[in-house]
């Protein structure tokens, strides 16, 4: 499978915009709440008719740590949570997280920026993915502070990880404020995705999708990963 654009939307139209657009996943999520801030359910619902089997939905769930056994619409292909301030019992809690019922896959999340996220590091979450055969690996960043997943995290160790969880099956994303240029350094690594929001919204990641900057987006990962 070539690589695809994953774009993070806040609301219907916008999910309308990104889709005309080429995307490729719809990712809800309400980037006021956090890196993997959950929107209203009533929301995601919304989207997921929007969207009408066109392409595959997924959605943010925000914290495991302080999720209070949200609500899941149904519709969605993938469901995730982020692993923030998750120190102990580590390989327990993502067994029950593949394990959870529900026809959504389950996205096994981590945090470039792990020591800043109190999350555990990545490259042993890769190996549990592998290992307890998650449909997909999301790396993404904690902190949105202008540094970008390339600051956490060097291409070539991107490489290899990606190379071992293909191998097992695992499906991967990858996100963490990129733009054109990461995503073309980013180009030997050919994930399954680059997730973004920012990088296709006019005034960031708190601003709104733009057809033009998701089209954009789209030629580069077209032309770059090949």
């Amino acid at each position: 499978m070539r690589t695809g654009l994953l774009v993070s939307v806040r609301s219907a139209d916008e999910a309308l915009e990104a889709l005309a657009c080429g995307a490729d996943v719809i990712d809800v999520k309400e980037p006021d709440r956090g890196p993997l801030g959950a929107a209203d359910p009533e929301l995601i619902e919304e989207v997921i008719a929007t969207v009408a089997g066109r392409t595959r939905v997924s959605a943010a769930q925000g914290e495991l740590v302080e999720s209070n056994a949200r609500f899941v619409p149904t519709g969605l292909t993938y469901v995730k949570w982020g692993l923030a301030n998750l120190t102990t019992q580590v390989e327990i809690v993502v067994s029950a997280l593949r394990a959870r019922p529900g026809p959504a896959q389950p996205v096994l999340a981590a945090y470039a920026d792990y020591l800043r996220a109190g999350s555990p590091e990545p490259g042993y979450l890769a190996d549990l993915a592998c290992r307890h055969h998650f449909p997909a690996f999301l790396l993404d960043t904690a902190v949105k502070d202008g540094s970008t997943l390339l600051d956490w995290i060097s291409v070539d160790r991107l490489v290899h990880m990606r190379a071992n969880l293909g191998g097992a099956g695992v499906r991967v994303a990858l996100a963490g404020s990129l733009g054109r240029q990461q995503i073309e350094n980013l180009a030997s690594v050919a994930p399954d995705w680059f997730a973004v929001r920012g990088a296709v919204c006019d005034g960031g990641r708190a601003g709104r999708v733009n057809a033009k900057r998701v089209r954009e987006l789209k030629q580069v990962i077209s032309t770059t990963c090949r």
